[in-house]
């Protein structure tokens, strides 16, 4: 490092460090994971990722002098070890409320995550929590509708909401993929699914997909007598395109619709989710590439400020993981983020990763969405973690019963209504979960069928990124 340049980050220090700083209940708190270059102290690379996340550039400038810095800058206040990481540490850091535009969620994380990720300074750095005052939470829209509502619209009480996502994702012609979704309806799911990438290939164009699910549904719905949907998917290259999509989906009575939030963009999705306010749709989260941003333990962000985010800028669904599924997914971590998903107030728990109290106040919660590789065997697990406030979505898990989809979809059924039965009862579901299943399967034989195909697939593999825990 340079001599100018070292000098730099030792003012920041100087500047930015306050470890006598009280954090606001209006500020903006921020937890980052620091992993400094040789030579620079925890204390300068934390004032460094303070300053270049707020009001700082590489050099003292005169305009300093034109404004009360002191009031609008950011503080790193306090320094912690990482448990079981001797390199990195976590660095506190109070941002003042004013520094971003009200109700903008975009503004904020172009600040937190900015410029500052690629400073020369620290080699790795990863935002792992968020504390979002009430005053800027207030600001944000929110859930289109949320838990409660979407209940209410669906008349579906008591229990998980079962889905399944149409395998195979891509190459089904419009009339064949409808064909699939009436299927799983009729066999007893509430809700199918168009994939992440399914929008609108020469394959299967999106107003053909739309309008083959809606009768689809329609059909299931007389057969059933069951409120159901579809999520269909309106993420698009542009957004003159996906209120298109959304409107017709609208004007042909479906309850729901899909978009990729983080491949469309904040702006893109808080706009889609105003409308579904508006225009009273459910809206379906799907997090395609949040792995990118949020699976590496020392760069990026953790999924569970990407939940915060997405619960701000607006979603009724949002998948979650499943913990015993195909997809990474701490099962104290993955606790965490389900409470900040649903829950008014969420305590600090470092047990689970939380960083900060947060209210929500009076702020709808979002439904997480266990997808990714489960069957009937993971039925007992799902409902204990997951509880009655979600959906269980079933892909290959329903699609790949050798007796067809409506099979499938029955097997998922019988086995989430015999766990709800036994939890209701007292019993415990993990640890009595095949005693519970075999019972049901005596009167079920796609119950029974599905059991035996599955038995056999398990996911068991180290999970990439853990919570920090001390060295054993």
């Amino acid at each position: 490092m340079g001599k100018k340049y070292e000098a730099g980050v030792k003012e920041y220090r100087d500047t930015y460090w306050d470890p006598d700083y009280t954090p606001r209940d209006s500020d903006i708190l921020a937890c980052f994971k620091v992993v400094a270059q040789a030579g620079v102290s925890r204390e300068e690379a934390a004032a460094a990722v303070c300053a270049e996340s707020s009001t700082a550039t590489w050099t003292t400038v005169w305009t300093d002098l034109l404004t009360d810095l002191d009031y609008y800058k950011g503080r790193a206040y306090a320094i912690e070890d990482v448990p079981g990481d001797d390199e990195a540490f976590y660095a506190f850091i109070a941002y003042p409320l004013g520094l971003f535009e009200e109700g903008s969620v975009v503004n904020v994380f172009t600040s937190l995550v900015g410029n500052v990720f690629g400073f020369k300074a620290v080699r790795f750095l990863r935002l792992e929590d968020v504390r979002f005052p009430l005053a800027f939470v207030t600001t944000c829209d929110g859930p289109p509708h949320g838990i409660q509502v979407e209940r209410d619209k669906l008349d579906k009480y008591g229990r998980p909401m079962l889905g399944c996502t149409i395998k195979p994702k891509l190459g089904l012609s419009a009339k064949n993929y409808g064909r699939a979704v009436y299927e799983c309806l009729r066999g007893g799911l509430d809700f199918t699914k168009d994939d992440e990438n399914v929008n609108s290939q020469p394959f299967m164009r999106w107003r053909d997909r739309f309008e083959f699910c809606q009768e689809a549904i329609n059909k299931a719905e007389m057969e059933t007598g069951e409120r159901k949907g579809h999520y269909l998917n309106v993420t698009a290259p542009n957004m003159e395109e996906m209120y298109k999509r959304a409107e017709f989906a609208k004007e042909i009575g479906s309850r729901i619709i899909m978009n990729d939030f983080l491949t469309t963009g904040f702006t893109a999705h808080a706009s889609l989710s105003r409308w579904c306010r508006d225009n009273g749709m459910l809206l379906h989260v799907h997090r395609a590439m949040h792995a990118v941003i949020d699976r590496n333990p020392k760069h990026g962000i953790h999924f569970r400020v990407l939940t915060k985010a997405l619960r701000l800028l607006g979603g009724d669904h949002l998948h979650s993981g499943t913990v015993v599924g195909k997809l990474e997914g701490d099962r104290q971590a993955t606790l965490g983020w389900i409470d900040i998903m649903r829950d008014r107030y969420i305590k600090e728990d470092r047990s689970r990763g939380i960083f900060f109290d947060q209210d929500w106040g009076h702020m709808p919660g979002v439904m997480p969405v266990a997808s990714g590789g489960i069957h009937v065997w993971h039925m007992p697990a799902l409902v204990s973690i997951f509880g009655d406030n979600s959906v269980l979505q079933f892909g290959g898990g329903t699609i790949g019963h050798p007796w067809g989809n409506a099979a499938g979809a029955c097997a998922n059924r019988v086995a989430l209504e015999a766990c709800v039965q036994a939890r209701n009862e007292g019993v415990e579901l993990e640890k009595e979960g095949k005693k519970i299943l075999t019972q049901a399967a005596e009167h079920s034989p796609e119950l029974k069928v599905a059991m035996e195909t599955w038995k056999e697939i398990k996911f068991e593999f180290d999970t990439v990124d853990k919570l920090d825990v001390a060295h054993k």
